[in-house]
């Protein structure tokens, strides 16, 4: 029977159990960062989250479908979100002229100064990241990266924008991406491209 990585017993002589363990520890500290900023400002940490997305994001992706795929949440949820964030004026609604139904998700100039602070939630994480050696940096990069492609080819995380997933990646040769037409280092892939298109999956016959 397989053991579970928060058994102690069995995470003691495991090394893969003490990676999934410190993984957990460190999702902990998000929340727990996330929560005090959002507190900071009245805002949950959802709200925060969509609104730091909503910045460095194009106006594609501004839309509430994209926004529940993206956060694994129900259009009726972040619809919610949307509400709130519209009442306290930190966004505005750009509704399209082709369908008044539609309509993209601007920040206003409150939201996005809120948006830009807020930003900076995980300075803390990134402290001792800064800290590692170049190769621990790369390593840590690239575990990192595998372990989030299993996520999203199970469905788990829905939405990725990296480059192995992405149809203008080919890994024949190492790291190369068609779009600009150059071999890519271990540190150059991207976890999140805006150039990024979702590879097309082939159907086994």
């Amino acid at each position: 029977m397989k053991s579970s990585p928060f058994d102690l017993s069995n995470q003691s002589k495991s090394v893969e159990g003490k990676i999934v363990a410190s993984l957990e520890r460190v999702s902990q500290a998000f929340r727990v960062l996330l929560w005090n900023q959002s507190k900071e400002f009245s805002l949950s940490p959802i709200q925060v989250q969509v609104l730091i997305f909503l910045l460095h994001h194009s106006s594609e992706k501004r839309k509430v479908s994209y926004l529940a795929d993206e956060f694994n949440m129900t259009k009726a949820t972040i619809s919610d979100c949307v509400k709130t964030l519209e009442q306290k004026q930190l966004i505005a609604k750009e509704y399209e002229p082709h369908d008044t139904r539609s309509y993209i998700i601007q920040l206003t100039e409150s939201g996005e100064g809120i948006a830009k602070k807020t930003s900076f939630f995980a300075d803390q994480i990134q402290i001792p990241i800064d800290k590692l050696s170049a190769s621990a940096k790369e390593n840590l990069l690239s575990g990192l990266l595998e372990i989030i492609r299993h996520l999203n080819q199970t469905g788990i995380i829905t939405i990725q924008r990296m480059c192995s997933t992405c149809q203008f990646y080919n890994s024949d040769n190492g790291h190369f991406c068609r779009l600009l037409n150059q071999k890519l280092a271990e540190t150059e892939l991207r976890t999140d491209c805006e150039e990024h298109i979702p590879r097309v999956k082939t159907q086994t016959p």
